[in-house]
């Protein structure tokens, strides 16, 4: 397909190549960690602005990225994603008015608008929680082991020296797996407690493990933090070959976090733009330059269209 051409045919697709490229956003924030909603239009009814297979990001910090749909649309979207991210849980989302419903799903939200298009829109809205931050400090056999294998289920691992190993590399949900063979341990577990992650592992016996721990009071470290450090890391399996402590220590991570250990607590941020209810049909406004209001008195009201105004300024016989 020739550039000209192929750039038409973008064009015409706007709404497919725009949905990947949310698609693109949606890795990197995997990547680094945050948790978002993502919105995907599954089914419209003209006329609307969205499009079937039209995406957009909320995330946690209040970002929206891509386009689902017009001004009636996204102060609900937003509203529905705040609440799935905090549910956990994804949902179906129907949009339009009452009577163009038909029959929804079971579990479906339907949320009823007076939009002048009078169109219709199913979004599913799905929360993405990141994967697993693991981070292995060494490079021992084991540790490779380890790293591989934690890739392979798609968590994020980090595989450093122990020179290399810094606090600024973790989280409150970061997992430390030190694995340094008597070089630098006692350093590199201090560093690591002392940033407070959910997890803290040392690959050594426990009589080696006693003998950090007593070196790592001498050096000042707080009770409360080396009461957290499991040693030695990983299930006991009886485990002897390296292949086989990585296995013993991914077990133990795997069932730790299907105990929800290394949960990131989710708080959505509502986004700071201001939001009025409509007094009409009850939706939600943004409040902006461009939104559709009406002045009565000393107060003025805010609509998701003109019809909204229009008949909210007959029944109040004004202009």
């Amino acid at each position: 397909m020739s550039e000209p051409v192929l750039a038409e045919h973008r064009a015409v697709e706007g709404g497919a190549v725009a949905g990947w490229g949310v698609l693109e956003q949606a890795i990197e924030l995997a990547r680094s960690g945050e948790a978002f909603v993502l919105a995907t239009v599954v089914w419209r009814e003209a006329p609307t602005s969205g499009q079937q297979g039209s995406r957009a990001i909320y995330t946690a910090s209040g970002e929206i990225y891509g386009w689902i749909g017009g001004a009636c649309a996204e102060p609900v979207f937003i509203r529905e994603a705040i609440a799935t991210l905090e549910a956990g849980t994804p949902r179906l989302l129907a949009l339009g008015a009452s009577d163009r419903f038909g029959d929804l799903p079971q579990g479906t939200t339907a949320v009823a608008m007076s939009c002048q298009s009078e169109g219709a829109l199913q979004i599913y809205l799905e929360p993405v929680v990141a994967e697993p931050h693991l981070v292995i400090v060494g490079s021992s056999p084991m540790a490779t082991t380890l790293s591989a294998l934690a890739s392979q289920l798609d968590w994020r691992v980090e595989l450093v020296t122990g020179s290399e190993f810094s606090e600024g590399l973790l989280t409150p949900q970061s997992i430390v797996v030190v694995a340094t063979q008597g070089h630098g341990d006692e350093d590199v577990l201090g560093g690591a407690l002392k940033a407070a992650p959910a997890y803290v592992g040392l690959v050594a016996s426990s009589r080696r493990g006693e003998s950090v721990r007593a070196l790592l009071v001498a050096q000042g470290a707080d009770q409360a933090q080396l009461s957290t450090l499991r040693v030695p890391a990983g299930l006991d399996l009886g485990s002897t070959s390296h292949k086989e402590v990585a296995v013993s220590i991914l077990a133990e991570l795997v069932q730790l976090r299907a105990q929800g250990a290394f949960a990131a607590p989710v708080t959505p941020q509502a986004p700071t733009t201001a939001t009025a209810i409509d007094p009409v049909c009850g939706m939600t406004v943004q409040i902006d330059p461009a939104a559709v209001s009406l002045e009565v008195g000393d107060e003025v009201f805010y609509f998701c269209c003109a019809r909204c105004r229009t008949a909210y300024a007959r029944e109040q016989g004004v202009a």
